[in-house]
């Protein structure tokens, strides 16, 4: 007598994971990443524009959570700070998704509440976007800031990529 209600229950068990496997879901969110092999073209091409230009700097790279991807120092690079700096700036960038400047000029604006953020407000790291989606950012330690985006936006020129000084 109580066989019947049990295998009844016992079925419907068994199907009910069966009938949400079979259901896929197309909610998924796709997201594009920074790979080595492309932050390795950064690096290289900030290099060559400071070596050309004459600014030895400390280069990094971050992936959209402000992660370490690379970082490097070149000989000669006027501040020994520079690769932590650097660091920051393509940190606050990733996580800002905008230039490292623009929380400069927030707060050189007025707005000082962005003080208490943690991010480095300093021009010189630059959002690395793919499809209009920030998958990391450039940042850049030379001598002066104008020399810092510059070398930024000459290394995401190499990616296609349109910046805005």
């Amino acid at each position: 007598m109580h066989v019947k209600p049990l295998f009844l229950a016992l079925i419907t068990c068994c199907s009910v994971p069966a009938t949400f496997a079979a259901e896929k879901s197309t909610d998924v969110a796709q997201k594009a990443i920074l790979n080595f092999a492309t932050a390795q073209q950064l690096l290289k091409a900030a290099q060559e524009t400071a070596d050309a230009k004459g600014w030895p700097c400390a280069v990094a790279i971050v992936d959209d959570g402000g992660w370490p991807i690379l970082s490097a120092r070149m000989d000669g690079a006027p501040v020994v700070a520079g690769i932590e700096l650097a660091q920051g700036k393509a940190r606050t960038s990733a996580l800002f998704k905008r230039p490292s400047g623009d929380l400069e000029n927030a707060i050189n604006g007025g707005r000082q509440a962005a003080i208490t953020s943690g991010l480095l407000m300093m021009k010189g790291a630059q959002p690395i976007r793919v499809d209009g989606q920030v998958i990391g950012a450039i940042g850049i330690s030379a001598d002066t800031p104008a020399h810092d985006d510059e070398i930024a936006q000459a290394a995401l020129a190499v990616l296609g990529q349109q910046v805005s000084p």
